[in-house]
């Protein structure tokens, strides 16, 4: 699933052409996607509407209509696109939202597996969503005490912790085993274990590194594209999600994978990691 750094590249690709423009109409292909709001209700909100911002909220992209809300979660195979030019066969096989803008060009939500969701949300409804979403890791107001806030009321592996949207807002998987190696941290360790120290060097990698996956416009391992269509080039600077079982490139040790942490896969260092 796209994480903060590619929902971070893809907003603002998308944002300069959204900007003061008007949604015409909308045109959806599968109910499927849609989260608390009907393909009827979902279509007559955006018709007319004019776009007064763009950004993003930990993964969603959100699309500010003034009195509504547009809310995307691209999932593992979405995608948001404005086109200047008609789509071709295969990309509106899999567009499940299109919206026609006033200057010609066409806002596209493409989602191959239909994995994403959309939703409509009013003023009230965005922010008791929003409310329930942890603290966005790139603002100055997520401090070290902050995540060691967080850390410390769980028993929970420190990875499932970080992971949790409800403490952090936007790190997932991929992130989520980067920072952890980058900062030394066992991923299995129960998270109110960890000391102010380890904290203090969670917190810092936790944001070197979405910065830097944010300057290579994300990370592709498989479906992710950029705003503009293109891929990411962090996967390029990954050093050990997606590598189990290659050497560590600090220390020269077996990399582990695992799945018993959360389900996912985990990689990591049994020395480099403690």
């Amino acid at each position: 699933m796209p994480e903060l750094p590619e929902v971070e590249t893809i907003v603002r690709d998308i944002r300069p052409a959204l900007l003061g423009r008007r949604i015409d109409r909308a045109f959806l292909s599968h109910d499927d996607v849609l989260r608390g709001v009907t393909r009827r209700r979902l279509l007559r909100g955006l018709k007319g509407s004019t776009v007064r911002d763009v950004f993003r909220r930990a993964k969603h992209a959100v699309l500010d209509l003034g009195g509504q809300r547009l809310v995307v979660q691209p999932g593992m195979t979405g995608s948001l696109i404005v086109h200047r030019r008609p789509l071709t066969p295969d990309e509106r096989r899999y567009a499940v939202l299109r919206a026609p803008l006033d200057d010609g060009r066409e806002l596209v939500y493409r989602d191959v597996r239909r994995l994403g969701t959309l939703l409509l949300l009013d003023g009230r409804g965005w922010t008791r969503y929003s409310s329930a979403i942890g603290p966005e890791p790139l603002e100055n107001g997520f401090t070290p005490e902050r995540l060691g806030e967080s850390l410390g009321r769980s028993r929970q592996a420190v990875k499932k912790v970080v992971m949790d949207q409800r403490h952090l807002a936007g790190v997932g998987n991929i992130y989520a085993n980067e920072a952890l190696f980058a900062a030394g941290v066992d991923p299995s360790k129960p998270a109110v274990k960890l000391t102010p120290d380890d904290h203090r060097r969670l917190h810092a990698e936790i944001r070197r590194i979405l910065w830097a996956a944010i300057d290579s416009a994300g990370t592709t391992v498989r479906d992710y594209r950029t705003g503009t269509g293109e891929q990411g080039k962090f996967q390029l600077e990954l050093l050990v999600y997606g590598r189990e079982g290659e050497p560590c490139r600090r220390c020269g040790t077996r990399l582990t994978g695992t799945h018993a942490i959360d389900a996912r896969i985990t990689v990591f260092c049994h020395r480099c990691q403690s």
